[in-house]
């Protein structure tokens, strides 16, 4: 029989909320089988008949019998006719088994890659993961029109039927590639057909695959200063160098990217670009420095890695045409995502990529989730083709405009003591520099804790020379919540300053 603190230790785990999604017959086998796992229960022991441990324990003697049938199946227990059960030869007690377990992550045991531990020291890239003000690069979504989508979504159903369930191409679903080309060729100027795009699921997959297919651990990649830091990490995370070029109101200092190729032995790969509006700071690249950067990729046989992540929402006039259009001698990759022009939790992100690019880029992909799923994506192909997304591109462009507008008089009438807005022409966020002496991470974790998310400037600036500051984002919240959140954080940054 079992010893009363195996018994007890066998009914605590039954009897476990964490346990209570388990068949009871599964809980009593696994309870045992821990028994034995931890040394409790040694090797030859026997145990207590099916009859007696159901009484024990309160439950059928057929619970029982099924918890020593799939332990028996296991070679935990060895079920003897006419003798009774016996723990296992089999089951050996592991040395220390018996010890209390210890988390893997901790720093005296794990070992991770010299990638790894660059990977996991970054943070990562910090999603928003619920819409609170002022976080960054988070749309409005309770206006989106889902009964379209629905809609939508049925047709896609009833048209391709069980079709629909299957894997996609990892070039992604041939209509959807369609209407994104004809999209990006018509509102952005670019030079895209079905077979250059690469449907993903995010511009931050573009991004990895950028890093690790184009260029090598080691080499040079220049990168705008302040940079998008889920690039910043993807590049670090390759294992390249980046080199920061400064900014003025026209965007990347084109003429230090010129000096910088010139003075260092070592030959650039690559350089990242926001043209269109540029993160964090919201300035557009002026277009003979597009050209000037188009013809230095082509001198020097370098990659334009191009990110267009939120170039729908443009509020003064339309939006300046993208590089990829600009560049005939096919050197540029345009990355584009639906994150932010329709809903986050559509993951959906492409590509626009040079000819000889194509192929690589689409195995490359494979290896790391293989394609996106091909529901949302004919869905979302109907809804480009039937003007639904143009329609609520137009309508999410007014809408922000206007918070950027009430934002910007909030921050004015309210915080005009601690900081200084830099109102964008576009996007969904807002810069703020302090003019006090207060200090950045202490205000972004006060402003946390207060239900407000900001993004701090200086993480997105390779070099000392900048403003501290933060981020604001202002798309997904309606005026009167801007107020109440630009009030929270005027109490923040005030008990900063006592």
């Amino acid at each position: 029989m079992f010893k009363h603190a195996q018994l007890e230790t066998v009914k605590a785990w039954i009897g476990d909320p964490a346990h209570g999604s388990l068949p009871l017959h599964a809980r009593v086998q696994r309870a045992i089988r821990q028994l034995i796992l931890d040394g409790a229960l040694a090797v030859g022991r026997p145990l207590p008949a099916s009859r007696a441990l159901a009484k024990s324990l309160g439950v059928s003697r057929d619970t029982v019998e099924s918890a020593y049938g799939q332990l028996d199946a296991e070679g935990f227990i060895e079920r003897r006719v006419g003798s009774g059960s016996f723990v296992s030869e089999r089951a050996q007690r592991l040395p220390g088994r018996s010890k209390p377990r210890r988390a893997v992550a901790n720093k005296e045991t794990l070992r991770l890659s010299q990638r790894g531990s660059a990977i996991f020291h970054s943070g990562g890239v910090r999603d928003f993961l619920m819409p609170r003000p002022f976080a960054p690069g988070v749309p409005e979504t309770r206006s989106f029109p889902l009964q379209t989508w629905e809609r939508l979504e049925r047709q896609v159903l009833k048209e391709y039927g069980t079709q629909a369930l299957l894997h996609s191409p990892p070039k992604g679903m041939e209509p959807l590639r369609r209407a994104i080309a004809d999209y990006v060729n018509l509102e952005r100027g670019a030079c895209a057909t079905p077979e250059r795009v690469l449907v993903l699921t995010s511009s931050q997959q573009a991004l990895t695959l950028c890093a690790t297919v184009l260029l090598d651990a080691g080499d040079r990649i220049f990168i705008e200063d302040p940079v998008y830091h889920g690039a910043r990490k993807a590049f670090d995370a390759a294992g390249l160098e980046c080199v920061p070029v400064p900014l003025d109101a026209d965007g990347l200092q084109v003429a230090h990217l010129l000096e910088a190729t010139q003075a260092h032995s070592k030959p650039p790969r690559a350089v990242f670009l926001t043209p269109s509006h540029q993160f964090p700071t919201g300035a557009t690249l002026a277009l003979d420095r597009r050209l000037t950067v188009i013809e230095w990729a082509r001198q020097h046989q370098c990659w334009i890695i191009e990110d267009d992540y939120d170039s729908e929402f443009h509020y003064a006039g339309k939006p300046t045409a993208c590089v990829q259009g600009l560049d005939q001698h096919e050197r540029t990759l345009y990355i584009g995502t639906f994150t932010k022009s329709l809903f986050p939790g559509l993951r959906i992100g492409y590509m626009v990529l040079p000819p000889a690019l194509v192929a690589p880029m689409a195995v490359a992909r494979t290896l790391l989730d293989g394609h996106s799923a091909p529901i949302p994506q004919l869905t979302l192909a109907r809804f480009i083709e039937g003007g639904h997304f143009g329609a609520h591109v137009r309508t999410m462009r007014a809408v922000y405009a206007e918070r950027r507008d009430v934002l910007a008089r909030l921050v004015r009438q309210h915080l005009a003591e601690f900081v200084e807005p830099r109102v964008p022409a576009g996007g969904m966020q807002m810069p703020c520099v302090f003019i006090r002496d207060i200090p950045e991470s202490e205000a972004v974790d006060s402003a946390r804790r207060a239900g407000v998310d900001l993004l701090g400037l200086t993480a997105l600036h390779a070099s000392s020379r900048h403003k501290a500051g933060f981020l604001m984002g202002f798309a997904a919240h309606t005026p009167h919540e801007l107020e109440i959140a630009v009030k929270k954080l005027a109490n923040v940054l005030r008990a900063l300053c006592r």
